[in-house]
């Protein structure tokens, strides 16, 4: 089979169907990394011990309020827009989640989202994540930025964006009260690179 045998036969196919195909291919991922594919495009980025840290106390801080089953970490769901199949650093499902047939998460049940920014993939946590995140109408999308020490909260999804945002430095308690979340994040403890 060639090149532009496997583009037409791409071509023919849905795009949950490429996105399957091509998480194959990555399989398995080196241990350390993760894959996500944005608009078609793949990536695959190790994971640093202070990215690390700052999921974990992300993680840690929401399991105060959520169940083990409702909170995840590099869990593949496939969100609106074309080829897009995210690990999100965090995600905090609904309570009464569903899978798809095929064994995935819904991102109608995913209320809750948080991205610890990497140089090599920000540029997509910034621009296209972000706005699949906003058109699938997910509540609150949290960034947490170790190389300018800040915290950006995004509320309010309306078509392919967010009506507010919050900014913190590192340090500062992010308010989520006011969010489906509903408790307050301590940054204190983020590292910065």
């Amino acid at each position: 089979m060639t090149v532009v045998d496997d583009r037409i036969d791409m071509a023919d196919t849905s795009d949950e169907t490429v996105l399957d195909t091509l998480f194959e291919r990555f399989e398995p991922t080196p241990e350390g990394y993760k894959v996500e594919i944005v608009e078609g495009a793949v990536f695959m980025s190790p994971q640093r011990d202070s990215h690390w840290e700052i999921i974990l106390d992300i993680v840690e801080q929401l399991r105060v309020k959520y169940p083990r089953t409702c909170v995840k970490s590099d869990v593949r769901v496939d969100y609106p827009g074309h080829l897009n199949g995210f690990a999100s650093d965090v995600t905090v499902l609904t309570d009464g989640a569903s899978k798809t047939a095929d064994g995935r998460w819904r991102y109608q049940d995913v209320e809750f989202v948080a991205e610890v920014i990497s140089k090599g993939t920000g540029h997509n946590d910034y621009g296209p994540k972000k706005t699949a995140y906003a058109t699938a109408e997910v509540p609150v999308y949290l960034i947490a930025d170790p190389y300018q020490g800040k915290c950006h909260l995004y509320t309010q999804p309306k078509g392919d964006d967010y009506m507010t945002e919050t900014t913190v430095v590192f340090g500062t308690d992010l308010d989520l009260s006011h969010t489906s979340v509903g408790l307050t994040l301590t940054t204190a403890d983020f590292p910065r690179d």
